[in-house]
């Protein structure tokens, strides 16, 4: 099990030693960030995001609540009180951690807090083709595939299509309906 805790700046080591290689940056970050990722980068990042009755960012680290280790960062942006949404993005899972169900706990908690706590009505993402297991985890977790952005992304010599995925409220609810609800922590 995991919980969701605001991730600060006492976390920039331990994501600064996951994120090695410009592939994985991308892969997680998108263009926000050129390699390599520093601490002054992150510091921007986190700048302005955790205040829960004024921020359009959130930003959080996983905890497994059993070791207390960070296993895990996920964060949700462009938060719209008026149309009542958001967009998650730059999920990683630490990748001694990786296979065991910890990205789909993150999402499930932070689609707790969106929905639950911060009553969205839908909830995004993007996700480039190329990342297979992300996205057979969030179609687990009940996001649909809204389309393709085809190769809106160079990397190397090839092209990276971006995958727009979208999870709305009544979809939150009927699944949290045949799931049990202890296993969602934040």
């Amino acid at each position: 099990m995991i919980k969701l805790e605001y991730f600060t700046s006492e976390d920039f080591d331990t994501l600064l030693n996951w994120i090695k290689d410009k592939e994985l940056l991308l892969q997680w970050a998108g263009t926000q960030f050129n390699y390599p990722l520093t601490k002054k980068k992150l510091e921007g990042y986190i700048k302005e995001a955790n205040d829960f009755e004024k921020s359009s960012t959130f930003i959080y680290k996983a905890v497994d609540t059993e070791s207390g280790r960070t296993v895990g960062h996920i964060s949700l942006t462009s938060i719209n009180r008026t149309n009542r949404s958001a967009r998650i993005t730059r999920v990683l899972v630490n990748n001694a951690d990786r296979g065991k169900g910890i990205a789909e706990q993150m999402m499930k908690a932070l689609m707790k807090i969106g929905f639950d706590e911060l009553h969205l009505h839908r909830m995004s993402l993007g996700v480039y083709d190329t990342n297979a297991a992300a996205i057979k985890c969030y179609k687990k977790c009940g996001f649909q595939v809204d389309g393709v952005l085809r190769e809106i992304q160079r990397h190397e010599d090839s092209y990276w299509s971006l995958m727009e995925m979208s999870i709305l409220e009544n979809e939150w609810a009927e699944m949290k309906i045949s799931e049990n609800p202890a296993t969602i922590t934040i």
